[in-house]
C-alpha cells in the first residue's frame, strides 16, 4: 500500500509527520516499516503528532505512516479472563510462545485466541427486534463466569439470520442484524470499542451497596461502595501492592482487573506468579478464572503505560454491561501521571506544578468518573469500582497526583510509613484516612447488620481520636500524670489498634473477616471499655483492671475465634463480667 505520509521527526515515543491531511485526532496508526502501533495526539495544517506505544529505537525519518481510520480500540469477547495483556491489549502468553520472553517490535498477535472454540448458546430467533446492549448469545468463558455477547451500543435492527447452538470461534458470525436502512450487520462473539470513550449506560445509580473486603479497617472505618472510587497513597514499602492483592482476592466483586502500570518488572512478575497460585475463596478454583491482568512494567514504552489505564477501564465497563460487579486495581496512577509528564515534555507543552501537564486533573477525572453503579442498556445492573494506588515521592501527600486524586475519589486510604515499619498491616493511618460513603451505605448497614454496627463504629472512631489527642500530651509530659480514665482510653485504643485494625494476611482465620465477626469484635472491645469505666467510677485503680489480662486476651481474640464459631464471643463477654465481678467483691 503506497502512502505519501512519511516520518519527519522522532523524539522518543513522539513522532511527527509534516504536511499531511490524512489523519484525524485520536486515530490509531501504524508507524514505520515494522508497523509500530501509535495514536494521533495532535493535528495542525503543518504537523501531525503521534505517540507510539512501542520502542522507537531504530526508527528513521522517511519511513511510512499508515492510518487505520478508527480510534485506538480494544477487542472485547470471550478469552479475556485468565489472560495477561500489555498496555495495548497484546496477549503476553501468546507472544512469549511465539517470540520468547521479550516482546518483539511490531508484534501482530490477535488479543483473543482465534483458534479456540466456544460452546455458544444463541438467545434470539429470526424476527426478533434488538437494540444496543441486548444479549444475543452466551458461552461459559471460565467455569465461574458466563460470557454474554451484547449488541454494540450503536446498532439496532431485526434478526434475519441465526446459527444453531454449537461450537464457534470468536470471529464466526452468530447473528445477522438488518437495520432500518436495509444494511446487514454480522454479529460475532467479539466487538471492538475505543478505549478513551466510556461505554454508554441507561442510567447511573446511587452507590448504596458496600464492597465487602474482609479487611476490618476498611469495612468498618472507611467503607467503599460497589461503583465507588478509592485512592491508596503511600510511599515505598508501605504495602500498596499487598493491600491491592488482598482486595483482589477477598472483595465480593465478580470480576477483578489488575493493571500494573509502570511498576518494577520483578515486582510485576511476582504479582503474576502469585495470582496464578491464588485460590478463589468463593469457588475454590484458581482466582485467575475471574481475573484479567494488564502488565505494563517500568521498562516498557512510556506511551503504552498511559494507554494501559484506559485499556483496563474499558474491559471493566464491558463486563459491567453484562451485569457483573467489577473491581479494577490500578497500581500505580503515579507512574501513569509520570508518563503524561514525559510525553508532555517531549511535546514542549507549558508545564504546571512539578512539571506535570496542566491537564493532569482532567485526565484523572476522566478515569475515575468512569466508575459507578449503573443500570445497563439491557436492563441489568452492574458496577465498576476503581481502587487506584498513588506513589508520592518521599510519602509527600501534598504532591500534585495525590492532591488531584483526592478531588475525584471519595475514599482515601492513607498508608503510613511508620505503621509499616512497625509491622502494622494494613498500614492505613486511621487519622489521615476518610470515606465519604457513610451517608450512602448506612441504610444498607442498618438493614443488614443492625444499628449496633453503626453505633460501635462511631464509638471506635471517637476512642481513636481521643487517643490521638492524648498521645500529644504523653509525648510532652509522659503518661504517669494522666488521670485513670484517660489511661483507660489509651489502653482500650491499643486493643483497637492491635487487636482490631491490625490484620494478618497470612492467617487462615484472620485474613478475611465477615461483617458479623467484625461487629462482635467491636462489641466485646467496647463491653470491656464500658465495664472498665464502671470500675473506675467505683474507685478501683486502672492498675487493678489492666492486671486482669483481659486487654491482652482481646488482642489475641482475632486469631482464636474462627468465622464459623462466632458463639465463642459470648464466652469472652461472660469472662469480662465474671472477672470484674470478682474485683468488685474483693
Amino acid at each position: 500500500m503506497e502512502t505519501q505520509d512519511l516520518i519527519y521527526g522522532i523524539n522518543g515515543p513522539v513522532v511527527t509527520v509534516r504536511n499531511s491531511r490524512s489523519f484525524s485526532m485520536m486515530e490509531m496508526v501504524f508507524v514505520g516499516n515494522e508497523r509500530l502501533v501509535g495514536e494521533v495526539i495532535g493535528v495542525s495544517d503543518k504537523v501531525t503528532t503521534i505517540q507510539v506505544y512501542e520502542e522507537t529505537t531504530g526508527l528513521r525519518p522517511g519511513e511510512p505512516v499508515y492510518g487505520t481510520g478508527s480510534p485506538m480500540n480494544v477487542t472485547l469477547g470471550p478469552g479475556l479472563l485468565d489472560n495477561i495483556f500489555d498496555g495495548i491489549e497484546r496477549p503476553l502468553k501468546e507472544i512469549a510462545n511465539q517470540t520468547g520472553p521479550f516482546i518483539s517490535r511490531g508484534s501482530s498477535v490477535p488479543p483473543l485466541d482465534e483458534t479456540r472454540e466456544w460452546d455458544v448458546t444463541v438467545m434470539v430467533k429470526v424476527g426478533d427486534q434488538l437494540k444496543g446492549g441486548d444479549l444475543y448469545a452466551q458461552c461459559p468463558e471460565t467455569p465461574v463466569v458466563l460470557h454474554k455477547c451484547m449488541v454494540p451500543p450503536s446498532l439496532s435492527g431485526t434478526v434475519t439470520k441465526v446459527v444453531p447452538d454449537g461450537k464457534y470461534h470468536v470471529n464466526d458470525t452468530i447473528v445477522e442484524l438488518t437495520d432500518t436502512s436495509g444494511k446487514v450487520h454480522a454479529l460475532s462473539l467479539c466487538q471492538k470499542w475505543p478505549i478513551r470513550t466510556p461505554r454508554p449506560v441507561s442510567q447511573r445509580l446511587q452507590p448504596t451497596v458496600p464492597l465487602i473486603t474482609g479487611l476490618r479497617v476498611i469495612d468498618t472505618l472507611f467503607p467503599i461502595s460497589k461503583g465507588g472510587t478509592a485512592a491508596i497513597p503511600g510511599g515505598f514499602g508501605t504495602g500498596k501492592t499487598v493491600l491491592q492483592h488482598q482486595l483482589a482476592k477477598w472483595c465480593d466483586a465478580d470480576i477483578i482487573i489488575y493493571v500494573g502500570c509502570g511498576e518494577r518488572g520483578n515486582e510485576m512478575s511476582q504479582v503474576l506468579d502469585e495470582f496464578s497460585e491464588l485460590v478463589d475463596p468463593k469457588s475454590g478454583r484458581p482466582l485467575t478464572e475471574r481475573t484479567i491482568l494488564i502488565a505494563n512494567t517500568s521498562n516498557m514504552p512510556v506511551a503504552a503505560r498511559e494507554a494501559s489505564i484506559y485499556t483496563g477501564i474499558t474491559l471493566a465497563e464491558y463486563y459491567r454491561d453484562m451485569g457483573y460487579h467489577v473491581a479494577i486495581m490500578a497500581d500505580s496512577t503515579s507512574r501513569w501521571a509520570e508518563a503524561l509528564r514525559e510525553i508532555s515534555g517531549r511535546l514542549e507543552e507549558m508545564p504546571a506544578e512539578e512539571g506535570f501537564p496542566a491537564y493532569l486533573p482532567s485526565r484523572l477525572a476522566e478515569f475515575y468518573e468512569r466508575a459507578g453503579m449503573t443500570e445497563n442498556l439491557n436492563g441489568t445492573v452492574g458496577s465498576v469500582t476503581i481502587i487506584g494506588a498513588v506513589s508520592p515521592q518521599g510519602s509527600d501527600f501534598s504532591e500534585p497526583v495525590t492532591q488531584n486524586t483526592k478531588r475525584f475519589t471519595r475514599c482515601f486510604w492513607a498508608l503510613d510509613k511508620s505503621l509499616a515499619y512497625a509491622r502494622h498491616y494494613p498500614a492505613i493511618n486511621w487519622m489521615q484516612s476518610y470515606s465519604e460513603y457513610f451517608t450512602d451505605l448506612d441504610p444498607w448497614f442498618l438493614k443488614n447488620e443492625g444499628k449496633e454496627f453503626i453505633q460501635y463504629r462511631k464509638q471506635i472512631s471517637v476512642i481513636l481520636q481521643q487517643e490521638n489527642k492524648l498521645m500529644e500530651i504523653v509525648k510532652l509530659i509522659g503518661s504517669d500524670v494522666l488521670p485513670d480514665d484517660q489511661k483507660l482510653t489509651i489502653q482500650i485504643a491499643a486493643v483497637i489498634r492491635i487487636g482490631f485494625l491490625q490484620q494478618d494476611a497470612l492467617s487462615p482465620i484472620d485474613s478475611y473477616v465477615p461483617l458479623e465477626k467484625q461487629k462482635l469484635m467491636m462489641k466485646v472491645i467496647l463491653h470491656l471499655y464500658k465495664k472498665s469505666k464502671e470500675l473506675l467510677s467505683a474507685g478501683i485503680p486502672i492498675s487493678s483492671i489492666t492486671q486482669t489480662g483481659l486487654f491482652d486476651k482481646l488482642i489475641r481474640m482475632k486469631n482464636e475465634i474462627p468465622s464459623d464459631k462466632l458463639e465463642m464471643f459470648d464466652e469472652y463477654l461472660s469472662d469480662i463480667d465474671k472477672t470484674f465481678a470478682g474485683i468488685v467483691s474483693a
